[in-house]
């Protein structure tokens, strides 16, 4: 059964992550890949699932996103991170990558219709995909179904099950199940 909250944003990451544990251990899904910038949303998943998932990704945005040559994690936040058992990718975003310069240039990337329909289910929908696609290409998860966790902004507000696919096979990706979202963004 979906849930679906009143208001986006960070006030719900203890709620989406509790949700997370609980469908973790009566599905028995073993794998979580977990938006997280600065890594406060990473650091708390991680915490909970200790010793529940087989396989914690934490994704970050990539070196560089906000300016140059900067990470937004600190490397301390990324080593507590680890400490509970959990990985750190930082790589390229699936859907800001060079399909983000060519629109700078010319307006329009075919990345941008994508991440725009999926947001159409609100902006943790987009990232959910996105980080599930990141993990996958990177060998951090297997093709088992997993749940993903993203939000609006900053926190966590959606939470979904994912079949995963990398993103060279984009269209392969199944949503399985809504766990949780904002009604609206």
């Amino acid at each position: 059964m979906s849930i679906y909250l009143e208001k986006p944003g960070y006030k719900n990451t203890e709620n989406v992550i509790n949700i997370v544990v609980d469908e973790c251990k009566k599905r028995e899904i073993k794998q979580v890949v977990v938006a997280s910038t600065k890594g406060t949303t990473g650091l708390l998943a991680a915490k909970a699932l200790k010793g529940l998932s087989e396989k914690t990704v934490i994704v970050t945005h990539n070196y560089g996103f906000k300016e140059p040559d900067t990470l937004e994690m600190s490397p301390e936040t990324r080593q507590e991170i680890e400490s509970f058992g959990a990985k750190v990718f930082t790589g390229t975003m699936a859907f800001r990558n060079i399909g983000t310069a060519i629109r700078e240039k010319t307006g329009y990337s075919e990345q941008d219709l994508i991440a725009n329909t999926l947001r159409l289910f609100g902006q943790g929908m987009k990232v959910c995909v996105e980080i599930v696609l990141m993990a996958q290409d990177a060998g951090l998860i297997d093709s088992r179904d997993c749940i993903a966790i993203a939000g609006t902004a900053h926190g966590a507000d959606t939470a979904v099950i994912i079949k995963p696919a990398p993103s060279n096979r984009l269209f392969d990706i199944k949503v399985r199940e809504i766990l949780v979202k904002p009604r609206d963004w």
